[in-house]
């Protein structure tokens, strides 16, 4: 399976808006409107460019980031070994519980990671027994022991 991409062609304002936006977003009631003169630019401009970024897959997503945890819900990291041939409907398999945040392909034994997201610790383990019957693959369960911040930063 070939992963390249061909590398994005990003504007100056791309750049502005994805350096700015990594620290995030304004809390006020037209947070588009600060970003956009913090830019120098235009809050329609700023919308207009940040759904353009979306769309060409620059930006995997845009949105807040809840801690699930103090929400009253829970997560895991979680992982499966998949046979090679058996991947893309393992994936679909799994892709298809609601509760799936994300998922990834790595080069190991455990070659799928993903991220179970539920409203209760207890769901966890039902989503862990639901792909289990589904893909009939040992689901690898890795909790959170402690949470640290890294605070990444990728400047463009």
């Amino acid at each position: 399976m070939d992963n390249k991409r061909e590398v994005a062609v990003l504007s100056e304002l791309d750049k502005k808006l994805i350096n700015l936006l990594q620290h995030g977003l304004p809390v006020c009631e037209r947070p588009f409107a600060e970003v956009a003169k913090q830019v120098e630019s235009t809050e329609e401009d700023v919308i207009a460019q940040l759904i353009d970024l979306k769309e060409r897959k620059v930006l995997s997503r845009f949105g807040p980031m809840f801690d699930a945890v103090y929400l009253g819900g829970a997560f895991t990291l979680a992982a499966l070994a998949v046979p090679e041939e058996d991947f893309v409907t393992v994936t679909e398999q799994v892709n298809s519980f609601e509760q799936i945040a994300h998922n990834y392909r790595r080069d190991h034994y455990y070659n799928m990671w993903f991220v179970i997201g539920t409203e209760s610790k207890e769901e966890i383990e039902q989503v862990v027994q639901g792909i289990e019957e589904k893909t009939g693959l040992h689901v690898l369960n890795v909790p959170k022991l402690q949470e640290f911040f890294v605070g990444l930063y990728l400047p463009v």
